[in-house]
């Protein structure tokens, strides 16, 4: 019955020109009811920016799918507006996936600002207010509002079983220097009381964790040495390409992983989030020897989630022969990934649960009934 109303939900969601009121109730009132609990077995399925495959990344609709899909975590992006409310969005600037450019009445907000050394121009989020922002459509053919964090807190709180959240503390740096909180706050603060706010806490696998899971992610170091003051809750290091340095201390990818830094870090961590192509090297399209990162990370007793996985050939290495699921068993079972973030949540809950030991008696179970079903549909129009 929970599945139904659910899928009615995603529906309604997929229709609806949805305003400025979420259809879930904020704080959450169906959070204290028993559910199926979050399955720790296996890799988690993190849906990133909820199953923006097929729907918008970071907005409602793409999320509720993610847990119709059988996603264990929902990822999301959180900045800060103007008037310092925390939103799920993905760059700092509106331009490329929203309609801004068409209101004409924040023409003439489009600036400049230097963002890790770079000169970036368009409209900035830190430059509008909640209220402003909820006039804005997320672009494709439907429309979509960009949603708060505590929007997309309440779908996972409202979910039929325990789904996780996987929030980023995006771009700090950018939000401390251009937002600013009441008492001297920064991001960091408001983005924790948040999380406290509706009831997140526990350090990893305890048992007030798994009643409502969270990881807690960014790229800059700080922050989570930082917020390792504020919370308990499981803490995940983002690792860029072998390119890009760390956004607050300027470190080079060889320097955040060498045994002398993981070892320094791992006391304010429970893993990394590496871009997959650091894990293991592609060259013209084709995977090359895997690095030593994830044994060493594992040696250090810390989780690896590398992102991010995708469906469309574009993305697929030429050794997967245009099957993700040749990608995922080649991750999950030669690599030896903790987690992945996926972009198609129900390829990979597909793949784990066909794959899954646990699943064969379950098929065998249903492929009898299927049978006997068919004999009985048969069984009118045979011959005496």
């Amino acid at each position: 019955m929970a599945s139904s109303w659910f899928g009615y939900v995603v529906l309604v969601l997929l229709i609806v020109r949805c305003g400025g009121r979420p259809l879930y109730p904020l704080p959450s009132k169906l959070v204290d009811r028993d559910r199926m609990p979050l399955q720790t077995s296996r890799p988690y399925n993190i849906a990133h920016r909820g199953s923006n495959g097929e729907l918008p990344e970071e907005t409602a609709a793409a999320y509720m799918r993610a847990i119709e899909e059988g996603a264990d975590f929902i990822e999301t992006d959180i900045l800060a507006s103007k008037d310092g409310a925390l939103v799920c969005f993905h760059d700092v600037i509106l331009d490329l996936t929203t309609d801004i450019a068409q209101h004409k009445e924040f023409a003439d907000r489009r600036t400049t600002y230097e963002i890790q050394g770079f000169n970036i121009t368009g409209w900035f989020i830190v430059d509008f207010k909640l209220e402003e922002l909820k006039t804005l459509q997320v672009k494709q053919r439907r429309k979509f509002k960009i949603i708060s964090f505590e929007e997309f807190i309440a779908i996972a709180l409202d979910a039929p079983r325990v789904v996780g959240i996987y929030p980023e503390i995006k771009d700090p740096v950018f939000i401390n220097n251009h937002v600013k909180w009441a008492g001297g706050k920064r991001f960091e603060d408001q983005f924790v009381a948040t999380l406290n706010k509706y009831g997140y806490g526990g350090s990893y696998l305890s048992e007030d964790w798994l009643k409502q899971p969270v990881f807690i992610q960014s790229f800059a170091p700080t922050s989570l040495i930082y917020i390792s003051n504020l919370t308990n809750s499981p803490k995940i290091l983002l690792i860029a390409g072998v390119t890009f340095p760390t956004q607050d201390t300027n470190q080079t990818y060889w320097e955040i992983t060498s045994d002398s830094y993981l070892s320094f870090i791992k006391q304010y961590l429970v893993g990394i989030g590496p871009e997959k192509d650091s894990v293991v090297p592609a060259v013209n399209g084709y995977l090359q020897t895997p690095t030593d990162l994830v044994a060493k990370a594992h040696a250090h007793n810390l989780q690896v989630h590398p992102y991010t996985y995708r469906n469309e050939n574009q993305f697929l290495h030429f050794n997967f022969h245009q099957d993700p699921y040749a990608e995922y068993n080649y991750w999950i079972n030669k690599i030896g990934v903790d987690g992945l973030f996926t972009d198609f949540t129900g390829s990979l809950h597909d793949f784990q649960e066909w794959t899954s030991p646990l699943s064969h008696n379950d098929d065998k179970d249903n492929a009898t009934k299927l049978l006997h079903k068919i004999a009985t549909l048969v069984s009118p129009y045979q011959k005496g």
